[in-house]
């Protein structure tokens, strides 16, 4: 997709050295729109997701109307839907982010609780390997929830019966002494070949039959607007591994 930079200095005129006035003002609203359209697309894909926990919940606290648990979830993950949908509210004027303290294991967590059917469906095992002794970083829980429930359905969906889901996590010191969350989600599925690895995280780009190619790629934007580093590992026809590096929390 052209950037607005690129787009001015290919108008630019040998002559006059300046853009043409429309022509630039064009060549902008249609970028404008080409991102508006990406945009809405991945919010579309995110509102997919979450519909999905919900009606399995949903449908779960029809039959256990005195569970009250799953009332929760369902309270959750509509609050979150909401955020998802506000963001396009607020793109003409968008307000700071609202980054806090976040623990990730138990973002975690509740990301496994709202996927447990679909892993209870084909008898898949989870191991938890939480080794980070403070699991603290700054950011958006909601916008993290949403890196992690793309990657766990991905996982998911890549493996079949009895396969195993493995999360880690484990705190690494640079050499100027700053400390990071590594974060660790690998499966024992299908894999990806090496020619597609390195395009994982382009917009659109997708080996899914059905797939929009935009999970991955919000991920992506995700991670990098919390200062952090996302990356995949993958053996064709055994593993996929996702690593997320997050600044740890200060104390």
């Amino acid at each position: 997709m052209p950037t607005a930079s690129k787009a001015t200095s290919d108008l630019k005129s040998p002559a006059a050295g300046n853009p043409a006035p429309a022509a630039a003002e064009k060549m902008e609203r249609l970028d404008r729109l080409a991102n508006l359209g990406v945009l809405s697309a991945g919010l579309a894909h995110e509102i997919k997701n979450g519909m999905v926990a919900i009606q399995t919940f949903v449908d779960l606290l029809l039959e256990k109307n005195q569970d009250a648990e799953l009332g929760y979830i369902v309270q959750h993950e509509l609050k979150r839907i909401n955020a998802i949908v506000s963001q396009m509210l607020q793109i003409a004027a968008p307000g700071p982010a609202s980054f806090q303290t976040v623990h990730i294991h138990q973002v975690l967590d509740h990301s496994l609780r709202l996927l447990r059917p679909p892993i209870s469906a084909k008898m898949i095992t989870v191991e938890k390997n939480y080794r980070a002794d403070a699991d603290t970083v700054r950011g958006d829980d909601a916008q993290l929830q949403q890196t992690f429930m793309n990657l766990l359905l991905n996982a998911v969906e890549a493996m079949g019966p009895n396969g195993t889901l493995t999360l880690g996590t484990e705190i690494s010191a640079g050499d100027d002494g700053a400390r990071t969350l590594q974060i660790q989600i690998q499966d024992t599925g299908t894999g990806i070949a090496p020619e597609n690895v390195a395009r994982l995280f382009e917009p659109f780009f997708t080996t899914k039959k059905n797939g929009t190619g935009l999970g991955l790629a919000i991920c992506h934007r995700i991670i990098h607007g919390h200062q952090g580093t996302i990356r995949a590992q993958s053996q064709a026809g055994k593993s996929t591994t996702f690593s997320i590096s997050l600044p740890a929390a200060a104390g």
